[in-house]
């Protein structure tokens, strides 16, 4: 007796679907009527996921993998219809070619049976295009019947916080409506971004998702129109345009301070933009906060660092403090390590340098290559063997790329410019006005692979380069 697996999958989309009850009954039904035995542990199913893609059908994965076992455990799968395995063509053609010809299984639809006539092909092609037409000509009226009801000013996906949701248009929350008032009502008295996180994560108030607040939650939330009575929606999928309606739920925000706050943020960020701009200074990249891990940043500020986090209102242990006085803290750390002893500045030319992060962007590309490979595999798009071929070429370009690198390095070498000199001589060049701050931030660098500030005890821990 052949051994046959079943496949269920129900989709969210279609409010007469055949349940998954009745499907396991009229394939069990089959499988008896024609002589299959039908384990238990090969019944296999997917509810609630769309048969446009493989993507996200775990179990589906699960059973082409079972697929590949080598002896084979099923001989048939069993489906109550075609369009239950794939309502997509690509997927359907390969996935049942690969079972056929690579493992010699077939897939059955128990309600549009086939003959063995050369016929049924054309028929079975038939089925798929139309299944793959209701599902894109499905995709296409919800889309219009979104975009319908969203020109009507209805709701057409989850209630931003403030809100719930309403038969139609959005409800008011009355208590997270109050935290988006107070967001609006002390950014205009004067209150940063990041005193607003704080003050809201101190109040108890998490985001939609349960998150604490943080200052790009705050800023997204000052930043949505909807607040103000407005809808909003993407003219195309992963872009920043938006298509704004005017909408028929209540406001919590009028036109007048709605756009104050717009316009204080855009100054915040020009300021921004031009601090980034010139604020390049010795110790960039190379501070870091002894609480979290994050780099300290210039901020608004000028010639004053404080922890990234912090700024976003994550970390809650300020270390501000000013490029001066913390220069003077690492010398003084830097005397205590290293005291009269000579230093060797390695400084890589430009183009080699230029040459080497081209080299090692690439080597990143050819790895991620690697994962794809092995996804590929895991979806049951490939068998083992082609899985084993493809890595294998793969590898020999990353090898080849890294013999590459090695070679490049072993150059740099060869031609980098190598400065011994004492210490104090050091510091006296970096305190001087004669080199630029990027030169005196390579200098430091070639040396120091990180500092750690700890602002409570007013002390630096520096890691060296061997």
């Amino acid at each position: 007796m052949k051994t046959a697996a079943a496949y269920i999958r129900v989709s969210t989309e279609d409010q007469l679907e055949f349940s998954p009850d009745s499907q396991i009954k009229t394939i069990k039904k089959y499988a008896k009527e024609h002589g299959y035995n039908l384990p238990e542990k090969y019944i296999f199913v997917d509810k609630g996921i769309s048969g446009k893609s493989v993507k996200n059908r775990i179990v589906f994965i699960k059973m082409i993998e079972k697929a590949k076992n080598v002896p084979k455990l099923f001989d048939v799968i069993l489906v109550w219809k075609f369009s239950r395995f794939a309502r997509n063509r690509e997927d359907s053609v390969v996935y049942k070619s690969m079972l056929k010809r690579k493992f010699n299984i077939s897939v059955v639809s128990v309600s549009e049976q086939l003959s063995d006539d050369p016929t049924s092909i054309l028929i079975e092609a038939l089925l798929e295009a139309m299944d793959e037409y209701y599902s894109v000509n499905l995709a296409q009226e919800v889309k219009r019947g979104m975009n319908e009801k969203f020109l009507r000013g209805g709701t057409i996906n989850v209630p931003p916080f403030g809100y719930k949701k309403g038969d139609f248009a959005f409800e008011v929350d009355e208590v997270s409506a109050k935290a988006v008032k107070m967001m609006f009502e002390d950014f205009l008295n004067g209150c940063s971004l990041r005193s607003i996180a704080i003050k809201l994560s101190n109040l108890g108030v998490y985001t939609k998702r349960g998150n604490k607040f943080d200052v790009r939650s705050v800023r997204y939330i000052l930043t949505n129109p909807v607040y103000t009575g407005k809808l909003r929606m993407k003219k195309e999928k992963g872009t920043r345009k938006f298509n704004v309606i005017t909408g028929v739920h209540k406001s919590l925000i009028n036109e007048s301070d709605f756009e104050k706050v717009q316009k204080i943020l855009k100054r915040h960020d020009d300021l921004n933009l031009k601090n980034r701009k010139k604020n390049i200074h010795m110790l960039s990249d190379l501070v870091f906060c002894s609480d979290c891990g994050s780099k300290l940043i210039v901020c608004a500020k000028n010639n004053f660092l404080q922890c990234y986090k912090y700024c976003k209102g994550i970390c809650k242990v300020s270390h501000g403090i000013s490029i001066l006085k913390i220069s003077e803290v690492i010398f003084k750390k830097l005397k205590e390590d290293i005291g009269c002893e000579d230093i060797n500045i390695n400084i890589i030319p430009k183009n080699q340098k230029n040459e080497i992060e081209i080299l090692k962007n690439s080597l990143a590309k050819e790895n991620d290559k690697i994962l794809k490979i092995e996804k590929a595999y895991e979806f049951g798009a490939d068998t083992l063997d082609e899985y084993k071929a493809k890595k294998s070429l793969q590898k020999e370009k990353i090898n080849s790329l890294i013999n590459i690198l090695n070679s490049k390095n072993r150059l740099e070498l060869v031609n980098e410019f190598t400065l011994k000199i004492n210490f104090f001589k050091l510091v006296e060049i970096i305190k001087s006005n004669k080199i630029s701050e990027n030169l005196k931030n390579q200098i430091l660098k070639s040396f120091i692979f990180q500092i750690i500030f700890d602002r409570k005890e007013d002390f630096v821990k520096i890691y060296y380069y061997l």
